[in-house]
């Protein structure tokens, strides 16, 4: 396999420090090829995707709050290991892609390669940022697929040759890049800023920038409008439209609780409102001082400044937000290393930004050394693989006993209902889904309540009721059980209840 790939890398024409890094990412993807299904997202992800490929409908039949991108891309993967191996390669491209991007941004005009190291130190830094798990670079997310369309859009609007079919075709990148997830489009709002900022404000300048940008906006839309078109005539546009887009208004606003719901509408919101400032306020400081400043570090710093605002739109500390930021976080770090002039000293304010907030925000951080002793102390049998399960979570072995009980007692299309922080672990392992669409215990109490899960239940009667006691208490469901149910197994701290009409 090895072979192949350097091979292909070969046909590539990529420089030898490239191809090293190439290799070098891919030897630290490797142990992420073995983690068990435990990861939350992931699960979540996978479960719509097996559900995808057993013909249930997205958001009507299964729901989760993503366009439809990152559904299809598990739909394909099947399960974890295959999930992790095409984010292998998609980081690949990604990273080609990005040294292809800033080496266009600093190549002086009549040269065929840049005179300073930046693009290499900018390659170097996102490479590795992007790979470890320090800002969960291993995992299947939103953010490690988006941020490839978005540099590749990037890419074509540096070209020395811009035409407007190729602003098209960054639109339409643009939109894929948000079909994984929606905050990708104030990726595509910094190349807007940038064409104001370094735009001739004449009428002629004005009339080009209102044409870009109309096109841009039109292979943005095209996509999307795509896929509208493709749920309405499925007949569930109503759902798609909720779950993908409307729904993620709330989920901005719900990590904060039920005491700013209260609060007078300046107070509730101010946060943001001084993210809109900062937005602003560097925006138009980068306008003033546009002719003192090169055109890399004007978009540099405007590519940070948007993603942080996005980065930072609903307020959770998930360390993968970061992911989108990292882009122009290794630019501006290169510049810093590597850059002799007045702007080397200038990057340091967008990078205080930049590491200002996941301290405000206080923004996880997973361990990256420990996760790689894991994988060799496993590999080497220095660990057992119940001992090795058990390291990714309290839970993991249980969730895989719980689901080979699932996989034997059961046909392929008999539903489960699993009410426990790790359903949709448990619903991806054994390929089994619920009578409802909600796969996670977040989903039922955000967008759905306990006694309407009920009422499904006494209607649809699936074959096994599974609670654990790692989450909130369902005294609701118990009467259904007494009547319909019987306990016949119990798994740790899993109680299994079958229907009574299939014991045997």
């Amino acid at each position: 396999m090895l072979k192949k790939i350097h091979g292909l890398l070969n046909k590539l024409n990529l420089p030898n420090w490239l191809t090293i890094l190439l290799f070098v990412v891919l030897i630290l993807r490797i142990p992420s090829f073995f983690e068990p299904f435990y990861y939350g997202d992931e699960m979540i992800y996978l479960t719509l995707g097996q559900g995808i490929r057993q013909g249930i409908p997205l958001y009507s039949g299964l729901h989760d709050n993503k366009p439809p991108l990152l559904y299809l891309t598990a739909a394909l993967a099947g399960n974890i290991f295959w999930f992790k191996v095409i984010l292998a390669f998609w980081s690949l491209a990604t990273i080609v892609i990005f040294w292809h991007l800033v080496k266009t941004l600093f190549l002086p005009p009549g040269r065929t390669s840049p005179k300073t190291k930046i693009p290499q130190i900018a390659t170097i830094i996102f490479s590795l940022l992007t790979t470890i798990p320090l800002l969960e670079g291993n995992t299947a997310n939103a953010e490690n697929f988006m941020i490839g369309p978005v540099i590749a859009a990037f890419l074509i609007l540096f070209s020395r040759k811009l035409n407007y079919r190729k602003i098209f075709l960054a639109g339409t990148l643009f939109s894929i890049a948000a079909l994984f997830k929606i905050p990708a489009a104030f990726d595509m709002a910094v190349i807007v800023a940038f064409w104001l900022i370094t735009a001739n404000f004449n009428k002629e300048g004005i009339k080009k920038i209102i044409k870009k940008t109309f096109i841009l906006a039109f292979g943005f839309i095209l996509p999307i409008a795509a896929t509208f078109v493709w749920f309405y005539l499925k007949g569930t546009l109503h759902e798609y439209l909720v779950a993908a887009f409307l729904q993620n208004f709330g989920y901005l606003s719900s990590w904060k609780g039920q005491v700013v719901i209260h609060q007078p509408i300046l107070l509730k919101n101010a946060s943001l409102l001084i993210r809109v400032f900062i937005v602003i306020f560097c925006t138009g400081t980068l306008f003033f001082f546009r002719k003192k400043l090169s055109r890399q570090f004007i978009f540099s710093t405007i590519w940070l400044v948007f993603t942080l605002f996005a980065v930072t739109l609903s307020e959770r500390p998930y360390p993968h937000y970061l992911i989108q930021s990292l882009g122009p976080i290794s630019i501006l770090l290169a510049i810093l290393s590597s850059g002799k002039n007045l702007e080397q000293s200038l990057v340091i304010f967008p990078l205080t930004l930049a590491f200002l907030v996941p301290v405000v925000y206080k923004f996880w951080l997973y361990p990256t050394t420990s996760y790689y002793l894991r994988f060799i102390k496993f590999s080497t049998r220095q660990i057992s693989k119940e001992e090795y399960l058990s390291s990714f979570s309290h839970q993991t072995a249980r969730n895989y006993r719980i689901a080979d009980f699932i996989v034997s007692s059961t046909r392929p299309a008999d539903r489960v209902f699993v009410w426990s922080k790790d359903s949709p672990t448990i619903y991806a392992l054994s390929r089994h889904f619920p009578p409802i669409k909600y796969v996670a215990d977040y989903h039922i109490n955000d967008f759905s309540n306990k006694k309407a899960v009920v009422t499904t239940l006494e209607k649809t009667v699936p074959k096994f009721i599974i609670l654990t006691s790692d989450t909130e208490p369902f005294p609701q469901i118990y009467p259904l059980l007494r009547r319909h149910y019987v306990l016949v197994n119990r798994i740790a701290d899993a109680e299994i209840w079958s229907l009574k009409t299939v014991l045997w």
